[in-house]
């Protein structure tokens, strides 16, 4: 089933490093039939640093600064699926630009989750490739009443992707945000053909 947006909105995905925030971008955007930008690539495209490169040579707070300002360009442009770095939402200014101009979305996931699905990856640097449990559960204690801010809030279980974009389907269409695509192409209309 396809969809559209009822009105020309960018669909933010909001919620910690883990939880899935570009794949479940990608099949929602093909769902919705916008194109997908992630805010990270976007900031390593316009800088060219990684992200973990951005932070040893700038530090923490010269990073959010910058994904402050490029956010703000994101946010200002064309109806899209963004999903957005972990800390971008913690940001009073892209919280601010989002509710004018998106539909913020909490893809909300527990703390054992995001640590099994962050262990052992060395790109993420506010959590350590081993024992990053302490961390994560550090960060979500921070940012779990700032994620709460969003428009919605979806779970995201230990399943595949398609499921947890099935709810963020569900939850859009239920506030009138999305609308079914109806088939208006006419049916191609078949010869009988004789059996003989």
């Amino acid at each position: 089933m396809k969809y559209r947006l009822t009105e020309p909105k960018i669909i933010l995905l909001v919620g910690m490093m883990g939880v899935g925030k570009t794949s479940l971008g990608r099949i929602l955007s093909k769902k919705l039939g916008l194109p997908f930008t992630d805010s990270d690539k976007e900031i390593e495209r316009t800088t060219g640093f990684t992200i973990s490169e951005l932070f040893a040579k700038y530090g923490e707070a010269a990073f959010c600064e910058g994904e402050e300002k490029i956010m703000a360009r994101l946010l200002n442009g064309e109806p899209c699926v963004l999903s957005s770095g972990g800390g971008a939402f913690l940001s009073e200014k892209t919280r601010s630009t989002a509710a004018k101009s998106a539909i913020s979305i909490w893809l909300k996931a527990e703390t054992d989750i995001l640590s099994k699905r962050t262990q052992g990856r060395s790109h993420r640097p506010l959590v350590p490739a081993a024992d990053n449990k302490k961390t994560i559960e550090r960060l979500v204690n921070a940012r779990y009443p700032i994620y709460e801010k969003a428009d919605i809030t979806v779970p995201s279980y230990n399943e595949p992707p398609f499921k947890t974009v099935s709810r963020v389907v569900y939850e859009l269409k239920k506030r009138g945000l999305i609308t079914e695509i109806v088939c208006d192409k006419p049916l191609k209309r078949f010869k009988n053909k004789d059996p003989r």
